[in-house]
């Protein structure tokens, strides 16, 4: 072969293992930021209902169906409530009986596959909690978001925030218990969600664009009636909280954060989805940098930024060292950081976004402490 020709072959050879490499990298990055809106993190191992009685439903033994607390259990076309595991003898060895709340829709039947899931609830604030609801629409900037609006008599309004994985159905785990504290909540579907519009990219950014959404919610509380709002989300929905505070125009008005598994090392995050979705390790630093070309996630992690400077309300965080997601160091590092205005709630045990899941009760007290100065 010519010089020029072998040349030629070995500059096609390199572009072309380029090319390639550059594809793997793109689809590796957008497998792992493609996470819809209520469907279950990859992460999440399926279950098998094996046999029903009254009160009572036998699952599949695991990690999941061994949790402590409440739960959902989701599947196609079926969604039920547990609480904890029973006395009662399993089938089997590997097998556990739950006490079973409620079935909210379809029916466990034996066979059935399901996921354990944080969302509690299914429907609105109307038909899973009873209560007095508007569905409204915010304006935001790439057109109208939906929202649940659940009024009270109080000034100061609560923006609830879904994180990855989920929907606005979780924030219904604690809206009732914040209606009963007599405060407005605002629960929003952002960019991505059914119903709102959907990211240019069709990517997940991991709050870091979606803030800007709740951006426009502040706005609309504070159009209608809210003196002030205190921002409380989950997973990437604390994350747009924190990023409301570093950036929004309308940061005055926020009262206090409540940060449930916020996500504030988006690598880190991005990584751990990749991983759960079976990208090789080896493929790593590409989905990495495809995901940083697509989605503009270049900056640094909120803490070295300027989050712990410009933080100015008061924070509660509930996190814990069993999110394999958003791993709770982050938070640890900012409570450390300003411990005038941070207090994290530690909940060994918990995997993301599922705080509350484990103690219903002793999350609300500790989240009633906080909210109560702030009314």
């Amino acid at each position: 072969m010519r010089p020029a020709t072998a040349t030629a072959a070995a500059v096609s050879t390199i572009l072309g293992a380029g090319a390639a490499a550059v594809a793997v990298g793109r689809y590796a990055g957008g497998t792992a930021l493609t996470v819809p809106a209520g469907r279950p993190l990859p992460a999440d191992r399926g279950l098998t209902v094996h046999a029903t009685a009254p009160g009572q439903v036998t699952l599949t033994r695991s990690f999941a169906s061994l949790r402590p607390g409440l739960w959902g259990l989701s599947g196609r076309d079926v969604h039920a409530v547990v609480g904890p595991v029973t006395d009662e003898p399993a089938l089997s060895a590997d097998t556990v009986v739950r006490r079973l709340e409620r079935v909210t829709h379809g029916s466990l039947e034996p066979g059935t596959r399901v996921r354990a899931t944080p969302e509690v609830h299914r429907g609105d604030p109307g038909t899973a909690l009873g209560l007095v609801h508007h569905e409204v629409e915010i304006p935001g900037e790439l057109g109208a978001l939906p929202a649940w609006y659940v009024p009270a008599a109080r000034s100061t309004w609560v923006i609830a925030l879904h994180g990855i994985g989920t929907t606005r159905e979780h924030t219904l785990n604690v809206t009732g218990f914040l209606n009963g504290l007599r405060l407005p909540v605002l629960a929003l579907a952002h960019r991505g969600d059914a119903g709102a519009p959907r990211s240019p990219d069709g990517l997940d950014h991991l709050g870091a664009s979606e803030w800007r959404d709740l951006d426009a919610a502040i706005r609309y509380a504070l159009r209608y009636g809210a003196e002030k709002v205190v921002l409380l989300g989950w997973s990437t929905g604390a994350t747009m909280a924190l990023h409301a505070c570093v950036d929004s125009a309308l940061r005055d008005s926020v009262a206090g954060l409540v940060l449930d598994s916020p996500v504030m090392d988006w690598e880190t995050t991005l990584r751990a989805l990749a991983a759960a979705r079976g990208v090789p390790a080896a493929l790593m630093p590409l989905a990495v940098r495809a995901a940083q070309g697509r989605t503009g996630l270049r900056g640094t992690p909120l803490l070295q930024g300027r989050l712990p400077t410009v933080l100015r309300v008061p924070t509660l965080i509930f996190h814990g060292p069993g999110d394999t997601l958003a791993p709770w160091g982050p938070s640890q590092e900012l409570a450390a950081l300003r411990p005038d205005l941070v207090a994290l709630h530690t909940v060994p045990d918990a995997p993301h976004a599922s705080m509350w899941n484990l103690g219903p009760a002793a999350y609300e007290e500790t989240l009633r402490r906080f909210l109560t100065p702030l009314m």
